[in-house]
């Protein structure tokens, strides 16, 4: 079986690959348990690898994987670099905080001595999605590694080619890429010691069904339906400006991107004014220009699908297009409705509604499945008073939902198990050990 790549914004094939065998994967993460004890014994050499190989490799390939993600999946080229130097920043947070997010932790017994140890699994599954081909490898990948594991990638079939490309940036025996169907990936679950998995909620029970089989420790980061807030209180404009980008970066496609704005009625005509104001600024086009802001969605497919949820909102509000769609590039739209809707939107695409009460806007930003990320912009301690009500993972007040290597990354309900990046994503592939030492019987 082959795996074909396809320029999303030409429609010309880039490249076909061969799928490998189930074999050949799992002797691939043989080759990588042979190498982790070693690894997993030697903080030092992890952190010497990462200061050393990684790093300089990667601000030496900046071009070339940026390049690649652009052309495999649309991502405008500006923001294909602004991710290559974003892993770079996780590198550099790993090598200065590994020893000390790993450094065993007392505690205060009757023993002689206590303490928490923090060792690494083994080996660890990466299924990771097309959306950020990089850096949602890199923010799996560098706080696994960083704690002794090894891993092994399964990424998305349209981005083979940034996978291959990944490996060979990372440049150790302790990562390797393996191009194969997600389904067959599943395989390699007992092969592993954990998995973790960014994608669609679909796909992660299938996934966390899998690992709870094999009794295989999982972290699940999937869908987001993030609410967007604006209280009476806001910089209309600056909220305006902040809108656009949260929900058109990426082309729309991203978890945390926010997709429904929830607006006090009170501001809701002038914020609506603004905001159609600022979606119609955007360039679109061609994503390899660095002008380009708005490129294609990732495929054929995607854009299919986007434009299906747009039919759908025109059945339930008014869908207001703010530029030309060609081929697989969407233009911006507005979609105004008083209806409940908390679908998914992968796209750029806004959901805008309206609410009287602070208490009616978080009842609204939480009647979704989904519990990843969140924002509220107003007057910050309004804002905050709000935040112990909101069904996310993450909260963001006057600021657009990140992703950042020192607070942690995940979500609650539909939105996934677990957490990535700072203290609590380096510890998640390790055994969180007790050690209980007494001087003498």
């Amino acid at each position: 079986m082959t795996i074909n790549t396809v320029n999303p914004y030409t429609e010309k094939q880039i490249r076909s690959y061969s799928e490998e065998s189930i074999e050949d994967a799992s002797a691939k993460a043989k080759e990588i348990r042979r190498e982790q004890p070693a690894w997993g014994k030697d903080v030092d050499a992890r952190v010497s690898y990462l200061k050393h190989v990684l790093k300089p490799n990667l601000a030496r390939k900046e071009r070339e994987i940026a390049g690649l993600m652009t052309e495999e999946m649309g991502k405008p080229i500006s923001q294909s670099i602004a991710e290559v130097r974003k892993c770079g920043k996780l590198v550099d947070y790993a090598i200065e905080h590994t020893e000390e997010l790993l450094e065993p932790e007392p505690i205060a017994t009757e023993a002689s001595k206590s303490y928490v140890r923090f060792d690494p699994l083994g080996v660890v599954l990466l299924v990771m999605p097309w959306n950020y081909p990089l850096w949602q490898v890199f923010r799996a990948a560098i706080p696994a590694m960083a704690a002794g594991n090894g891993v092994i990638l399964k990424h998305a079939g349209i981005v083979t080619g940034s996978s291959l490309g990944i490996e060979d940036v990372m440049d150790s025996p302790l990562f390797r890429s393996t191009v194969m169907s997600g389904g067959r990936a599943l395989k390699l679950m007992k092969h592993v010691d954990g998995v973790s998995f960014t994608g669609s909620t679909a796909v992660g029970v299938d996934i966390a069904e899998t690992a709870g089989r094999e009794l295989k420790k999982a972290v699940l980061e999937l869908g987001g339906s993030d609410p967007f807030i604006v209280l009476k209180s806001a910089d209309l404009e600056k909220t305006a400006k902040n809108a656009a980008y949260a929900r058109l970066q990426n082309g729309g496609q991203s978890c945390i991107a926010s997709k429904r704005f929830i607006v006090h009625e009170s501001v809701y005509n002038a914020f609506h004014k603004l905001m159609k104001e600022e979606f119609s600024s955007v360039v679109i086009g061609d994503p390899k220009d660095e002008k380009t802001f708005l490129g294609p969605v990732s495929s054929k497919a995607q854009a299919s699908t986007v434009n299906e949820q747009i039919a759908a909102l025109k059945t339930i509000g008014e869908v207001e297009i703010l530029g030309e769609s060609k081929g697989n590039v969407i233009a911006p739209a507005i979609a105004r409705t008083d209806k409940h809707f908390d679908q998914e939107v992968f796209g750029p695409v806004a959901v805008l509604k309206k609410f009287r009460t602070n208490e009616e806007a978080v009842t609204m930003a939480n009647e979704t499945p989904f519990g990843l990320g969140s924002s509220i912009w107003g007057d910050a301690d309004e804002a905050e008073a709000m935040v112990p009500s909101m069904e996310a993972g993450m909260v963001f007040v006057n600021k657009v939902v990140a992703s950042d290597p020192r607070v942690p990354f995940g979500g609650v309900k539909r939105s996934g198990l677990g957490r990535e990046l700072s203290k609590f994503g380096f510890r998640e592939f390790t055994n969180v050990k007790t050690t209980w030492v007494e001087k003498s019987p």
